[in-house]
C-alpha cells in the first residue's frame, strides 16, 4: 500500500520502543524518555532503521487524537468545573507568566514574535503522563504539592485546544491585528459549540444503539469509530484533529456510555503512547542538535530552570503557598510535556517554527524529560535549605505548656482539635495550605496559623519545645519524615503521633522518632477485622483487647507476610474472658428468671450486675425477672458470651 507503514518497519519501531521504555524503567528513567531516543536511534537521523518517517507521523497522528479523546473522557464538565475551580488560578498563573517569560526572552534572542509565542507555548506546557506517575510513586498525589501540581497539570491540558487553533492565526501573513483575531477567534468558537452540541446530541444515540445489540465488539468498533469520525469532521470545520477529538470526548462523558467507552479504549494507552513519542524521536537529528548545542541549552534551561522558577513564583507569591510547597510544585513541573510535541507539530507544519529549531526542542525536551525524576528527588533538600541565618532560636508561643500541637489542619487535624477544645485541653495547630489558615480565621479559630512545619524557628514559635503530644497529620510522606525528625530534635520527651498512608512508613517514622505511628492501610484492615469478629457475636470487650494487641506490636502481626499463619498466642486473645455488657433484646417475652433461663449452666456465662433504667443490681440472684432493655454485666469468654447473647435472641423471638 502506497505511503502506508511497511509491517516490517512497524514491528521493529514497536520493538524497538518496548525495548527503550523497558531499559529506562530499569534505570528508574521515564518511559516516555526511552520512546524518545529508542525513536532517535531508528530514525533517519540515526540507524535508519525506519526511513519513512512520514509514515510514521501519520501514525502518531492516530495516537494523539485518541489520547485527546481519552482526557475528554476523563474531564466530564461537572467534574471540569469543580477541578477549574480549584486550578484555575494556579494553572492561569503558571501558563500566563511561563509564555509571557519565554516569549520575552525568546525574542530578546532575536526569534521572531510569531516564533517566541509559540516557544513560550512549548515551554508553558508540562507531561502529565510523567509527572502523575512519579507522584503516585512516590506517594505525594494527595500532599499539598501534588494537588497544587495536578491541578495545574489538568489547566495546561485544557490550554492545548485554545493553543491548536491559535496556531493558524500565527501563521497567517496578515498582520496580527485585533479585529481579525477577534472575528477569527469568533468563528472557531461557534464551530466548536457547534460540533460540541452536535457531538453532545449524536454520539450518545450511537453508543445506545450499539450497546442494545449486547455485543462487545460492536461496541468497540463503534468506539473507535467515534474517535476518528468525530476527529474527522472537527478537521473538515477547520477545527483540527485534536481539538476535535477533545470535545468529542468531552461530550461523550456526559452520556451513560461514557465508564464504559473510556474502559474500552484505555487498554490502548500505553501502545499510543509509545508510538506517539517514538515517532517524535524519529524527528530528532542528534547531529543537527549537537550543532545548534546553544539553542539547545536555552531551550533545555527555559524548560527546567527557568520555569521551575517561575511555577515555584507563581504557587509561592500568587497563590499565598509556603516555600515548600512553591518549590516542590516548581520542580515537578520543570519540564516540557506530551502536546507540547503535539503544539510543535503543528508549529512546523505551518511553518512558524523551522527545521533547526525543531530539533533543538525535540533534543531539549528529551533532557528535560530524563531529569524530571532528579529534580523530584533533589525537591525535599532545595525546599529544607535555610538562608544564612535564617534559623534562630524563637520565644515559645505566649501561654502554652505540655499542650498538643497539631501539624496539618485537614480533616483529622481539624476534627482532633474539636474534641481537644470541647474537653478544655490546650492546643495550637500549623498548616502549610493558606485556604485551610484562612477559613479556620474566618471561623476564629485563632489558634491555627500558617507555615511550614520543616522550620526549627516556626516549630519553637508554637512552643514545640513545651508540647506534651506533637501530632503530624499531614498527606506529605517526605514532609512528615523531616518534621518527626525535627520534633523529636527538638523536643526528646513529646509523644510524637504521626499519621502515614502506606505500610511501608511506619517502621520508618518509627527510627526517626515518632512515638506511634497510625497508618490508614493497615487501619483499615483492623477496622475490617473487628467488625466481622462482632457480627459473629464475640464480645465488644475481646474483640477490643485483640485489637489494641494488634497496635501494640506496631502492625508487625499485619505486615506477615503472605502464606503465614497468624501467631497461635494472638488468636487466644479471642478466648480470653472478659465482662460484657449485654442487652435484653426487644420482644423477650414472657419475662423469665435468671433460675428459670439456667443461664450459667446452658451458656457458661456468670451475670454479675443487672443495670434496669439506670439502677444497677449488683450479684443478683436467680429469681430476679429478666425484662425486655435489661442490661446485663456478664463474666466468660467469647463462646460464652455469644452463647448467652444467641440464648436471650431466641427466647425474645415471636
Amino acid at each position: 500500500m502506497d505511503g502506508g507503514l511497511p509491517l516490517t518497519e512497524l514491528v521493529v519501531l514497536l520493538a524497538l520502543a518496548a525495548a527503550g521504555a523497558a531499559l529506562f524503567e530499569r534505570l528508574r528513567l521515564p518511559a516516555i524518555a526511552g520512546f524518545l531516543v529508542a525513536g532517535a536511534l531508528v530514525g533517519p537521523g540515526g540507524f535508519a532503521l525506519v526511513e519513512d518517517s512520514d509514515a510514521v507521523r501519520r501514525v502518531a497522528e492516530i495516537g494523539v487524537v485518541f489520547l485527546l479523546f481519552e482526557i475528554g473522557l476523563e474531564l466530564p464538565v461537572e467534574r471540569l468545573r469543580r477541578l477549574l475551580r480549584r486550578g484555575v488560578a494556579a494553572g492561569a498563573l503558571q501558563v500566563t507568566a511561563t509564555l509571557a517569560v519565554t516569549a520575552g526572552l525568546a525574542a530578546a534572542f532575536g526569534f521572531p514574535g510569531r516564533t517566541a509565542l509559540v516557544l513560550g507555548a512549548l515551554v508553558a506546557m508540562s507531561s502529565t503522563a510523567l509527572v502523575v506517575r512519579l507522584l503516585s510513586e512516590r506517594g505525594e498525589i494527595d500532599a499539598p504539592h501534588g494537588q497544587v501540581t495536578v491541578a495545574i497539570l489538568l489547566f495546561q491540558d485544557l490550554c492545548i485546544v485554545p493553543f491548536l487553533l491559535a496556531v493558524p492565526l500565527l501563521a497567517s501573513e496578515a498582520p496580527l491585528g485585533l479585529a481579525p483575531i477577534a472575528g477569527a477567534l469568533a468563528r472557531v468558537a461557534v464551530a466548536a459549540v457547534a460540533f460540541y452540541a452536535a457531538a453532545r446530541f449524536a454520539l450518545p444515540r450511537l453508543l445506545s444503539a450499539a450497546a442494545g445489540l449486547r455485543s462487545r465488539d460492536v461496541f468497540s468498533l463503534v468506539a473507535v469509530l467515534a474517535v476518528a469520525g468525530a476527529a474527522v469532521g472537527a478537521e473538515r470545520l477547520g477545527l483540527g484533529l485534536a481539538v476535535g477529538a477533545f470535545l468529542a470526548g468531552l461530550a461523550a462523558s456526559a452520556s451513560p456510555w461514557g465508564h464504559q467507552l473510556f474502559a474500552e479504549l484505555l487498554p490502548l494507552r500505553g501502545v499510543l503512547l509509545g508510538v506517539f513519542f517514538t515517532a517524535v524521536g524519529m524527528l530528532l537529528d542528534p547531529a543537527l542538535a549537537l550543532a545548534d548545542a546553544g539553542t539547545v541549552s536555552l531551550l533545555f534551561l527555559a524548560s527546567t530552570l527557568l520555569k521551575a522558577l517561575v511555577v515555584a513564583a507563581a504557587v509561592g507569591l500568587g497563590l499565598g503557598h509556603g516555600r515548600r510547597v512553591a518549590v516542590l510544585s516548581g520542580l515537578a513541573l520543570a519540564q516540557t510535556g506530551e502536546f507540547s510535541f503535539v503544539l510543535a507539530a503543528a508549529a512546523t507544519g505551518a511553518g512558524i517554527l523551522d527545521a533547526e529549531l525543531g530539533q533543538a526542542f525535540i533534543a531539549a525536551s528529551v533532557l528535560s524529560l530524563v531529569a524530571t525524576p532528579f529534580l523530584l528527588r533533589a525537591g525535599p533538600l532545595l525546599a529544607d535549605l535555610q538562608r544564612p541565618g535564617a534559623v534562630r532560636r524563637a520565644p515559645a508561643a505566649a501561654g502554652l505548656s505540655d499542650h498538643v500541637l497539631v501539624i496539618g489542619y485537614g480533616l483529622a487535624g481539624r476534627n482532633l482539635a474539636r474534641v481537644l477544645q470541647a474537653i478544655g485541653i490546650p492546643w495550637s495547630a500549623l498548616d502549610a495550605n493558606p485556604s485551610s489558615v484562612a477559613e479556620a480565621h474566618a471561623r476564629k479559630e485563632e489558634r491555627v496559623v500558617f507555615g511550614d512545619a520543616t522550620r526549627p524557628a516556626l516549630l519553637e514559635k508554637l512552643g514545640v519545645r513545651s508540647a506534651r503530644i506533637v501530632v503530624v497529620a499531614i498527606s506529605d510522606p517526605i514532609a512528615t519524615r523531616r518534621i518527626v525528625a525535627l520534633v523529636r530534635r527538638l523536643n526528646p520527651s513529646a509523644h510524637v503521633l504521626a499519621r502515614t498512608r502506606y505500610v511501608q512508613d511506619v517502621d520508618v517514622l518509627q527510627a526517626l522518632g515518632a512515638t506511634s505511628v497510625v497508618a490508614e492501610e493497615l487501619e483499615a484492615a483492623i477496622d475490617l477485622v473487628s467488625w466481622v469478629l462482632r457480627e459473629f457475636g464475640l464480645p465488644s470487650g475481646v474483640v477490643a483487647r485483640f485489637v489494641d494487641e494488634l497496635r501494640d506490636e506496631g502492625y508487625a502481626l499485619l505486615q506477615a507476610p503472605p502464606g503465614v499463619a497468624l501467631d497461635p498466642w494472638i488468636a487466644e486473645l479471642l478466648e480470653q474472658v472478659s465482662t460484657e455488657w449485654v442487652e435484653v433484646p426487644e420482644g423477650f417475652a414472657p419475662e423469665r428468671s435468671i433460675g428459670e433461663l439456667a443461664l450459667r449452666k446452658r451458656t457458661g456465662a456468670s451475670v454479675l450486675a443487672v443495670e434496669r433504667g439506670g439502677v444497677n443490681t449488683p450479684n443478683p440472684g436467680p429469681e430476679l425477672v429478666l425484662r425486655a432493655r435489661d442490661r446485663l454485666l456478664v463474666f466468660g469468654g467469647g463462646e460464652a458470651i455469644g452463647r448467652l447473647r444467641e440464648l436471650l435472641a431466641k427466647t425474645g423471638a415471636p
